[in-house]
């Protein structure tokens, strides 16, 4: 299995640590922020609107009570809330898992363009969202006279070491792996999926049938019919997100 070259995105801005407390939708949460008084002597605890940049389930690291890092966004008139969900602690409380589902395609594009991941050496990034029919792939890369479609998966449920995704049922999912399915079957084109799993505490990353049996199913076949499935485990810490290393990957 190829090796990641250290590679990190640091966040620009510090994070402040609060309590998770509620979640309203797919994007809005409330958390609770300390805040010190006008005599900077004790704290009081303050109730914030955050945005949510991961449409999942996220049940198992939303707990009301758990530590998450915010991101302020102080400078936009136009936002609805001054923060952005960017890591919570992981159910365990003995690491941090990154929940900006943009994060991935973000750092995965910087590695690509440094040419800092083994499994696509000698691939050159043309661009970056694909058009191809009426679809979107995240990248195309070319080698010689091979084009490659790639698609990035942002994961966070990890359940006894083991990288699972989706964690809700995603027609949008299944439909890009049949894609890539199909352009994996034209002569001088390939296709891969890559998942990054935004934690520590896995070892490997495969489909969640439990939670989506087709998705299963179609990533199974896609692997039978030359597309390639690769993971990526991440380092998490509040300065930065950063590559570890390659993990296994596969159906289930």
């Amino acid at each position: 299995m190829g090796q990641a070259d250290n590679y990190s995105l640091y966040f620009k801005e510090k994070l402040q640590p609060a309590r998770f407390w509620k979640r309203h939708n797919r994007f809005l949460i409330s958390c609770t922020l300390e805040t010190p008084d006008k005599n900077n002597k004790v704290p009081k605890e303050e109730l914030v609107e955050v945005h949510l940049a991961d449409p999942g389930r996220l049940k198992e690291l939303l707990i009301p009570g758990k530590q998450i890092w915010l991101r302020p966004v102080m400078n936009n008139p136009q936002r609805r809330t001054r923060w952005s969900a960017t890591l919570v602690e992981n159910p365990e409380g003995s690491g941090l898992v990154s929940i900006d589902s943009t994060l991935p395609n973000r750092l995965i594009s910087k590695a690509l363009a440094k040419n800092a991941l083994s499994e696509f050496a000698g691939w050159t990034m043309e661009k970056a969202e694909y058009k191809r029919g009426n679809s979107r792939f995240d990248f195309l890369l070319t080698k010689g006279n091979y084009n490659l479609a790639l698609e990035v998966k942002s994961v966070t449920l990890v359940k006894d070491g083991t990288a699972l995704f989706p964690d809700a049922v995603t027609a949008r999912g299944k439909k890009h792996v049949q894609e890539l399915t199909e352009i994996a079957s034209h002569e001088g084109w390939k296709a891969a999926v890559l998942f990054v799993v935004q934690r520590e505490d896995a070892h490997r990353v495969s489909a969640a049938r439990e939670i989506d049996a087709s998705f299963a199913d179609a990533l199974s076949y896609a692997k039978s019919n030359g597309v390639k499935i690769l993971g990526i485990r991440c380092r998490v810490t509040p300065q930065a997100v950063s590559i570890d290393k390659f993990i296994p990957a596969g159906g289930s």
